[in-house]
């Protein structure tokens, strides 16, 4: 199988950023007397983008779209300082992105996060050239719907069954299975391989090195 591109999740598959969203949605809470959550527990609620994680954080006022959107313009006034403090490339996305870049694939960067923060995480953080970055933009739909994924391949100008999508959630593989696309579970990010494997995983990566036997061979 020759793919001639990858497409990458962004939190938690290219860039470890647990950390810093935990701080900046306990900071947003805190000031308004909700509980708080560890690293572990924000693992399990990340993934949909920043409306679902908030709505996920405060369920007794999920119901209540002024407070929630309070909430949600908050954290992203927080998060504008705080995305970078700690939130780093995983050990060995670097290598492997160079290794990749120099073998001539296209790659792309797809995910929830809001595309502003997507695009100024991913040129801040990763010194690559990606195709395609694309985040979610309001009033229009995100993963798992097709939607997005079929934005990026018009973009890398590769059809389905020449790319390979990296990620590290339910979301990601689902995205990837509507698509026709080969789905690699990312075992270094947020959730576990049984999720993965369950919700469409292919193969299971241990660590990012693991992706280049199945692109560069």
């Amino acid at each position: 199988m020759k793919f001639k591109g990858v497409i990458f999740d962004l939190d938690g598959t290219l860039l470890d950023t647990i950390e810093d969203i935990t701080f900046t949605l306990n900071l947003v809470l805190s000031r308004r007397g909700y509980r708080q959550y560890s690293e572990e527990e924000c693992k399990m609620m990340v993934g949909d983008g920043m409306e679902v994680l908030v709505r996920r954080a405060v369920p007794e006022i999920a119901g209540d779209d002024g407070a929630i959107n309070d909430l949600i313009q908050e954290y992203r006034r927080e998060y504008a300082a705080t995305y970078k403090q700690h939130s780093r490339p995983y050990p060995g996305i670097i290598e492997v992105l160079t290794r990749i870049k120099e073998a001539g694939l296209k790659t792309a960067v797809l995910s929830n996060k809001s595309h502003e923060f997507t695009v100024r995480m991913t040129r801040e953080l990763l010194p690559f050239d990606f195709e395609v970055i694309l985040g979610a933009k309001p009033g229009t739909p995100v993963k798992p719907n097709i939607e997005p994924i079929k934005q990026v391949l018009q973009g890398l100008k590769l059809s389905a069954s020449e790319v390979i999508y990296v990620g590290d959630t339910s979301v990601d593989m689902e995205t990837a299975r509507v698509a026709g696309i080969f789905a690699a579970g990312a075992l270094w990010g947020f959730r576990d391989a049984e999720e993965l494997l369950r919700s469409g995983a292919r193969v299971l990566l241990k660590t990012p090195n693991d992706l280049l036997p199945l692109i560069l061979t």
